[in-house]
């Protein structure tokens, strides 16, 4: 089973969707039980992270996530679920994350004035482009385009733990990987035939 976190902060129903198509058996819950026995979990996460990060704690299920991510068991966080798993945002200010990963999350151009042709946020298709092996992005050519919704994105501070990059004006981080934990600043849920292969990957990755 897999366990997408419902902590009141995600677009939950089209990730179910997209991993039934992956070949999947998602399970949409905020019971720490279910979660703590999944054999794989997703953290997913739309808007604000000082809202995410807050309505997780509140939930409860913070410390369910973590002992996902510490148990070995496959975790794939989604645009603010990646950005979670690191030390903290300036978004409205300095929020705290969950600490997985050394680095902060920063807004494009965050201290200079973006080209003329550059829109924050950036929403729409754009190119992945693979920055080493992966075993969520197995089979996916480079140039391949996905889906993102963002005005913030993760900077590590171990470059070894970039995934993938793309492009909006500045290279950015938009996937990252180490161990059994796994994560997409894009959405593959809406990355069409691309982001079914990467979620297929994720359903059939075994810790």
């Amino acid at each position: 089973m897999i366990a997408i976190v419902d902590y009141g902060m995600a677009n939950l129903r089209s990730v179910e969707r997209a991993l039934l198509r992956a070949g999947g058996d998602p399970c949409i819950t905020s019971d720490p039980e279910l979660i703590g026995n999944a054999d794989s979990v997703v953290l997913p996460g739309v808007g604000a992270f000082c809202a995410c990060a807050t309505n997780l704690k509140d939930s409860g299920l913070e410390e369910a996530v973590k002992f996902a991510m510490d148990s070995g068991k496959p975790f794939l966080g989604i645009c603010v679920g990646m950005q979670m798993l690191f030390e903290e945002s300036t978004e409205m200010g300095i929020t705290p994350g969950l600490s997985r990963f050394d680095g902060r999350v920063i807004r494009f151009y965050e201290n200079s004035a973006a080209p003329p042709n550059i829109k924050i946020p950036h929403i729409g298709w754009n190119i992945l482009q693979p920055a080493r092996q992966s075993r969520l992005l197995e089979g996916v050519p480079a140039g391949s385009q996905v889906y993102f919704v963002h005005s913030y994105y993760a900077v590590p501070s171990d470059s070894q733990l970039v995934s993938a990059v793309s492009d909006h004006g500045e290279s950015f981080c938009c996937a990252v990987e180490r161990e059994n934990i796994s994560a997409t600043q894009f959405h593959p849920e809406k990355s069409g035939s691309v982001g079914l292969k990467i979620l297929q990957n994720f359903v059939n990755w075994r810790s």
